[in-house]
């Protein structure tokens, strides 16, 4: 193999990881915000919005990702294999929080549980995607997650501690798609 064919291996490895980190995080940004208008009287035009912030962050992930790259990614060994365990642990993490929520007849907490799941699995992803970004990702998540545990330690509601978090957690998510299409 030539230095320009693993160049140009490295560049297409970084610019695929790069796209498809930025559609999921649309994706999940859009069933975030979903989750957090549904119960709110607000529920439809929430929908609307998220579904076009969503399609107008995939379309930006091919576009954005097709310019140059500034920063070609730099994997750790068998990165795959982490990524995947990781995944593993955040989904049975994620059935856990749910059957405990409800096992202890606290449902309002799935919402919380989830968030802080789903933002503590953003540290490792960090290093195993080499996206220092979502180094903030996870810490801005967990923080959307401690803000509905105040919500509801304040008294609020089910539903509005459900929008807190659905809809911060979107936002993160949306800023992390739009950042890593836009900036590597």
């Amino acid at each position: 193999m030539t230095i320009e064919h693993v160049d140009a291996a490295c560049l297409d490895l970084t610019r695929n990881l790069r796209r498809r980190g930025a559609i999921v995080l649309a994706v999940f940004a859009l069933v975030w915000a979903l989750a957090g208008g549904s119960g709110t009287p607000a529920a439809l035009p929430i929908g609307v919005v998220a579904a076009l912030v969503s399609a107008g962050a995939v379309v930006l992930a091919f576009r954005g990702t097709a310019g140059p790259v500034t920063r070609t990614v730099r994997l750790p060994e068998k990165w795959n294999r982490g990524v995947g365990l990781v995944n593993a642990a955040e989904l049975v993490a994620v059935f856990a929080v749910i059957a405990a929520s409800n096992a202890s007849g606290r449902p309002e907490l799935i919402p919380i549980g989830i968030a802080l799941v789903v933002g503590l699995h953003f540290f490792p992803l960090a290093r195993l995607f080499d996206q220092g970004q979502y180094t903030w990702t996870a810490a801005l998540l967990t923080a959307v997650a401690l803000a509905g545990l105040a919500a509801l330690a304040a008294g609020a509601s089910a539903e509005t501690v459900r929008a807190v978090v659905g809809l911060g957690a979107a936002l993160v998510l949306w800023g992390s798609s739009f950042h890593v299409a836009l900036r590597g």
